[in-house]
């Protein structure tokens, strides 16, 4: 106990996933670089592997320490609340420097765009935003609406219904990222479309990274409630999942707002 109460981070015993995820990150990045250059699909899909493998075990040690060890006392997991709220925040600066781009160019739109947004041209190209970005407004809201939903389920005990609801979480979450894809796959602009289209598909598409990683965050806090990891006072896990999907939900308002509804 001297010994935990001592460690000065959150994580209680030492682990070579971070630094190991990190590497594979970044070599994540360069292989995706060299695929758009060079059209080599081999190291993007080493570096995919190498990060799911690591994340698994990342995983498998946070669950090993905190059910079957017992170490994730209150003093921990206030140190693991900390972290999370830290990276949400690093994330909201993240999606800030789009938002700072976008409505620099929405208001005060350049000459070489025409002086109005979206650019001179684009206007008969966007999204309507009452069909698909609509449906996936209400998918996700109503996804965040169940994992709410759960939580409290857990609270009282109810774990039963908690995995029925979370179980209804991933299958939204998995239908928004489909219906994203199909709106993709029949968008009249592409990326290379004006400052709105790089801006609407580097804004979107993060987007949908996000709520990618979220359904696997979800899904694994899914599969440890299944195996009774969780209790209705010791949940950490699933509440930093759920901190995570309610602020990819805000984002996603806010780019229902700006992205599609004001300029069409």
């Amino acid at each position: 106990m001297k010994n935990l109460l001592s460690q000065p981070f959150h994580l209680v015993t030492l682990s070579p996933w971070p630094i190991l995820t990190s590497m594979n990150l970044m070599f994540f990045m360069v292989s995706m670089t060299k695929m758009f250059n060079f059209s080599e699909k081999t190291p993007l899909f080493l570096s995919i592997f190498s990060i799911v493998l690591c994340s698994y075990q990342w995983w498998r040690d946070t669950s090993r320490e905190s059910t079957f060890q017992g170490y994730h006392s209150t003093f921990v997991m206030e140190g693991m609340k900390l972290g999370m709220i830290l990276f949400i925040i690093s994330e909201v600066f993240f999606f800030l420097s789009f938002f700072w781009s976008y409505f620099h160019m929405m208001l005060a739109p350049s000459i070489e765009i025409g002086q109005s947004w979206p650019p001179s041209g684009m206007k008969s190209l966007i999204m309507n935003p009452y069909n698909l970005p609509l449906l996936n407004t209400i998918i996700l809201i109503s996804s965040g609406m169940f994992l709410s939903m759960a939580h409290y389920s857990i609270i009282v005990k109810n774990y039963e219904k908690a995995n029925i609801l979370m179980y209804l979480t991933i299958l939204l979450g998995i239908i928004f990222t489909l219906i994203q894809n199909y709106e993709y796959s029949n968008a009249m602009f592409s990326i290379f479309t004006s400052s709105y289209g790089t801006t609407f598909f580097m804004m979107t598409g993060f987007h949908g990274i996000h709520v990618l990683i979220g359904t696997i965050f979800i899904l694994v806090s899914y599969l440890r409630l299944k195996f009774y990891h969780f209790s209705n006072i010791h949940h950490i896990g699933f509440e930093a999942s759920a901190w995570y999907w309610h602020f990819v939900d805000v984002v996603w308002l806010l780019l229902f707002l700006f992205v599609y509804w004001i300029p069409f």
